[in-house]
């Protein structure tokens, strides 16, 4: 453990190889020598005038360009209000190291602008080394849906048939919003990213190995969802609205603002989303004694969905000197979930004929709100990059449902066999997150290399009630079977270092995160109770080298952990109807894993990665039957011995002048799981692949148009098989208002082709499944932006209470 800790200290004695890597930094000023915060650079190849690399100045007035490759370039910022200014041009050599410029100055104007007209866009998909960029409002077909539709079209996202967000075939994974991990998982996380509308998000990173500043929470990496925000002085904003048809209508309609003036930035927004949908699932299932048929289900369940979601922020962030920005930011969301559903379940004989069935009807109403409220300040302590920032986070979870189920049982000729069965059941479920963390970073210029570290502490508390009642007999029978009340609280204390340099053709960063967790729950149905206290290291290393100025190689390894969700460890059954019921499992483990990956970069856009990781006690959902309870089908989640995972993803981005651009991604990968569950020995393993491409054509008169397509085929995922699927969208859009508004009409899976099939074995019981839903739909919307000019953005802040608010949630 001692020579671990050691590692990023003795990283700074090695010896030096290499001479420095190439790099330009500067600091912009206005032109009473003050520091311009949030101004545009660009990094210019000279001879052309063509886009190296863009950013925006720290509020210290500071940019920095690394990695740069040798050649003439220029620099240049801009901001409203002030003229362009332009560096005469640089030269880099193979022996350049940093180059610092002369403090640029920027002019400010006499003039008002009238308004300012940006032409550029970002692609619909950018591949980056680290990480892959998805900018939802770019894209046409993504309108007018919901955040979780706009994840299902994302490269090597898959979201299955019981709502589980994989990446790359890997679970484990975390979603943000704004940086702020969101306390779900399962059903919970996708019904509140269904209540989120598409037209609220802005772009979508997939971050597939995050730095140990990260928490360490995430096998298989990090979506990290940025919602929509104006940036513009003044008065500023946008609102939208859509309305989409399938089988069922859908409807969402926002607002953003943003309000800039002096040293104080407001924001805020507020989005509706009205959405109705449905759910067709058929199953086939049969119970075996060795190799006997002992009971066939030949069931149909018909599910109607309807969903009223309320999203809503507000902030601010106020300056109060060159050096100190301080920042609140207040949000929650209020969604009502109404779902009914008819479930018919035929038993049948080994000869395949109706003996007797049962039909259940069930209204359910689930009621969801959240509250949060986080504190920030970043403090610059010098003009050199050394700054400390500071978070502290308050956020309220509560879930409310009523069940209501009434099952009737017939002989095989349709009589009534015995009276209604009726079951009436209530949730009451509070969660509390409190965090607090803080993180200091520094540039270490002597050695060109920057140093990070933070401190992090979380308190999460979790009490959920339920109650069900047998009301048959027309009384309110208390149901002490399937009833439960279960407590949980959780304390994370955690403390990470970063170190990192650049040599001549040479990056290095080596981090170390070190997290201690104590955690006990306890059912007060049956007196079950657990207690945990566990310290785990975190290492992690990122190695980057340009062999040449058209090859790059990328190599990182790290380890990292995937607690269960709150949810996921409540035992708390949900019945679907009586042969069916899920359930959280208390005495799940958190799953460990180690991660190796190779990047390779051809001219900056195509990127070639392979991946390993070994991962064990794998949660796994299983379905199989209830060991005390003849044909009850249980689903719950399971700790698995192992996994291993072997995989290669590539990007190919394809453009026709400036009218057509495509970027087209291929995954393809080999999971092996390994271990004994549901009394069922498993090595189960198959090579498979997914396929995206992304394609954008503009079209004369300000018209464009845009194509998705989606392969998945056959996978595997524990003891589940799912078929190949496919599905295809298609958009178009024009802009008018000088571009302001825009119209735009989009159909998603064109062939009504994306419907899962599979089958589930284990020891006594075979499952297969056909799913499909409202997937179907034609879209349009519209949208205008307001306001005038273009400034510096408030302050982006990502709170403290990131992992622990991502498994707050369902199974």
């Amino acid at each position: 453990m001692k020579k671990l800790l050691l590692l990023p200290l003795l990283f700074f004695t090695c010896t030096v190889l290499f001479a420095q890597q190439a790099s330009i930094q500067g600091l912009l000023l206005d032109d009473a020598r003050n520091p311009v915060a949030y101004a545009n650079v660009l990094l210019l190849h000279a001879a052309d005038s063509s886009l190296v690399k863009g950013a925006l100045t720290e509020e210290n007035g500071l940019f920095r360009f690394d990695g740069l490759a040798a050649g003439k370039y220029k620099v240049t910022a801009s901001m409203v209000g002030y003229t362009r200014t332009m560096t005469p041009i640089i030269t880099i050599t193979e022996a350049s190291g940093t180059i610092e410029l002369e403090p640029l100055l920027l002019q400010q104007t006499a003039t008002n602008l009238s308004e300012v007209v940006v032409e550029g866009q970002r692609p619909l998909i950018e591949q980056q080394l680290d990480k892959t960029v998805m900018n939802v409002e770019n894209s046409i077909i993504s309108t007018g849906g919901t955040a979780l539709e706009v994840l299902e079209k994302a490269p090597g996202v898959i979201v299955d048939q019981n709502d589980n967000i994989s990446m790359r075939g890997r679970a484990g994974v975390i979603v943000m919003i704004d940086g702020k991990q969101v306390p779900m998982s399962g059903t919970e996380l996708a019904n509140m990213l269904r209540g989120l509308p598409s037209d609220a998000v802005s772009r979508i990173e997939l971050i597939t190995n995050p730095s140990s500043k990260y928490d360490a929470a995430g096998n298989s990496g990090i979506i990290d969802i940025k919602l929509k925000r104006d940036k513009s002085q003044g008065t500023n904003g946008s609102v939208n609205s859509s309305l989409g048809h399938g089988r069922e209508i859908k409807t969402s309609h926002g607002l953003q603002l943003n309000h800039r003036a002096g040293k104080v930035a407001l924001f805020g927004s507020y989005n509706y989303r009205h959405n109705k949908d449905y759910t067709n699932l058929d199953i086939y299932r049969q119970f075996l004694e060795g190799n006997t048929v002992t009971g066939i289900y030949d069931q149909q369940n018909r599910f109607k969905f309807q969903i009223n979601s309320h999203n809503a922020r507000v902030g601010a962030d106020i300056t109060l000197s060159p050096k100190t920005t301080v920042g609140v930011v207040a949000g929650g969301y209020l969604v009502d979930f109404n779902r009914t559903n008819n479930n018919r379940s035929n038993g049948l004989n080994n000869m395949g004929q109706i003996d007797s069935s049962f039909v259940t009807d069930a209204i359910v109403g689930h009621d969801r709100s959240n509250q949060s409220i986080n504190l920030n300040i970043k403090h610059n302590l010098d003009t050199t990059g050394r700054n400390i920032t500071a978070d502290l986070d308050y956020i309220r979870y509560k879930n409310g449902d009523l069940q209501d189920f009434t099952t009737n049982y017939y002989t095989a000729s349709g009589e009534l066999l015995r009276p209604p069965y009726l079951l009436h059941g209530i949730l009451d479920g509070n969660l509390t997150i409190r965090s607090a963390k803080a993180d200091y970073a520094q540039p270490l210029k002597s050695i060109n290399g920057n140093l990070e570290a933070g401190l992090k502490s979380s308190l999460v508390s979790a009490d959920n009630d339920l109650d069900f009642y047998d009301r048959s007999e027309g009384g309110n029978v208390y149901d002490t079977g399937k009833s439960n009340h279960f407590l949980y609280d959780e304390h994370i204390n955690a403390a990470y270092l970063n170190t990192s340099r650049e040599w001549k053709k040479l990056s290095l960063q080596l981090g170390l995160r070190l997290e201690n967790t104590i955690a006990k729950g306890k059912q007060l149905s049956d007196g079950q109770k657990f207690n945990r206290n566990y310290t785990q290291l975190f290492p992690s290393t990122f190695l980057n080298y340009t062999i040449s100025e058209r090859h790059g190689l990328g190599v990182s390894v790290s380890r990292r952990i995937n607690r269960p969700s709150y949810n996921q460890l409540n035992p708390f059954k949900n019945f679907l109807d009586p042969s069916t019921y899920t359930a959280g499992n208390p005495f799940l483990k958190p799953e460990l894993s180690y991660a190796f990956e190779v990047t390779h970069t051809y001219k900056q856009q195509f990127i070639t990665k392979f991946n390993y990781s070994r991962t064990t006690n794998i949660m796994v959902q299983v379905l199989a039957p209830d060991p005390k309870v003849e044909k009850l089908v249980a689903q719950t989640f399971e700790n698995l011995a192992e996994y291993h995972y072997y995989g290669m993803s590539l990007s190919l981005p394809v453009s026709v002048g400036n009218w057509f651009s495509s970027l087209n991604n291929a995954t393809l990968y080999y999971g092996l799981y390994k271990g004994n569950l549901a009394n069922t020995a498993l090595s189960n393993g198959r090579p498979t692949y997914n396929l995206n491409s992304n394609n954008t054509f503009k079209l004369p008169n300000d018209w464009s148009t845009e194509l998705n397509a989606t392969y998945r085929a056959r996978e595997v995922y524990g003891f589940l098989e799912i078929d190949p699927l496919w599905f295809l969208s298609v958009g178009v859009q024009k802009q008018f208002w000088d571009k302001k508004g825009s119209l735009k009409l989009n159909v998603s899976d064109v062939f009504f082709s994306n419907k899962v099939r599979g089958v589930t074995q284990v020891t006594g019981y075979t499952e297969t499944f056909n799913q499909s839903r409202d997937s179907q739909v034609a879209t349009l919307s519209f949208s205008y932006r307001f306001g005038k000019g273009q400034a510096s953005p408030s302050t982006k802040r990502s709170s403290g209470a990131e992992e622990e608010k991502s498994r707050a949630g369902g199974n």
